[in-house]
């Protein structure tokens, strides 16, 4: 379907408007496209024109964006955005292919980076390219082709793999208990408990599965965005942590931590690769999810 050209209007243009609201003044915007201040402003008078609408206040020379123009930028962001990573892709991997993944920080590196070897081995015409994203987000306005993500696969729109089910287990520094005392979980919950924040109901619903029905209003403790910095407060001795047990067996193993329980709990979640109906013929992702179908063993241990 051909669009009017009135809802195509100019890379040249749009790029003038998202410089604008990022920048703030036609100067810098002038600056960085490397045009006069007088060409920004054509720039934009031609877009106006083109849509039908005004989008820039003028006072005194001074360009400021309307509210709607400002959010319209926002969206062009995007837009552009994704524009500028397939031009790379193409530009990189025209033959082969490439496969631009969003990744859990966490699980990208315990889990997936040790596997990867073995992929390129197999499959060193496919480039993957890596980007983590901890927050939500939609395939219509991210430039993923596929994505590492943790909860069940109910995500719209794409088909999924399951890679791993997660078990959970609390872990402490020993100077908090002495390694091989175990506790019960009642006990557990009244330590200082150290919270993951893209999981706020971990610990509750750990406690469910343990049989612990009544629960305080508020659990108490403190925040932590990654596994990485909850694991490092749990080394340090600042309260017990409930990590996936793959992230610290290591640590485990070698006295730094010590678990809390005998055995880990699996957890509600589990993690899939996800990707858009859209690209299930895409080949670099073909490849990839063959090749991770072989991986996809929950309690196929770890490359050492």
């Amino acid at each position: 379907m051909q669009l009017p050209r009135r809802f195509l209007p100019s890379i040249a243009a749009l790029r003038a408007l998202e410089a604008l609201d990022r920048l703030g003044s036609a100067s810098a915007v002038a600056e960085e496209l490397c045009l006069t201040q007088g060409a920004v402003s054509r720039q934009l008078q031609s877009l106006e024109t083109q849509l039908g609408v005004t989008l820039v206040q003028r006072d005194r020379k001074k360009l400021q964006l309307t509210a709607e123009a400002a959010t319209y930028a926002q969206e062009v962001r995007q837009a552009l955005h994704q524009i500028t990573q397939s031009t790379l892709r193409v530009q990189m991997a025209p033959m082969a292919g490439s496969l631009n993944l969003a990744i859990l920080p966490a699980f990208g590196m315990r889990w997936l980076m040790p596997r990867l070897p073995e992929f390129a081995r197999r499959h060193p015409d496919v480039t993957i390219n890596m980007t983590t994203r901890l927050e939500s987000f939609s395939f219509t306005t991210e430039p993923f082709d596929a994505a590492i993500h943790f909860g069940d696969a109910k995500w719209p729109g794409t088909g999924s793999l399951l890679l791993k089910h997660e078990h959970l287990i609390p872990v402490c520094s020993p100077e908090l208990v002495e390694i091989g005392r175990y506790l019960p979980a009642k006990q557990i919950i009244e330590m200082p408990l150290l919270h993951i924040q893209t999981r706020p109901n971990a610990w509750r619903d750990w406690c469910e599965m343990q049989g612990v029905s009544t629960l305080p209003e508020d659990l108490g403790g403190t925040i932590y965005d990654q596994f990485s910095t909850i694991t490092q407060a749990a080394l340090h001795g600042l309260g017990v942590a409930l990590m996936p047990d793959y992230l610290v067996e290591q640590e485990i193993a070698t006295g730094r931590l010590t678990a809390l329980q005998p055995q880990p709990s699996e957890a509600n979640g589990a993690y899939y690769l996800v990707w858009p109906q859209s690209k299930s013929r895409d080949p670099a992702l073909q490849s990839f999810r063959t090749w991770l179908e072989g991986q996809a063993q929950p309690e196929d241990p770890l490359p050492r």
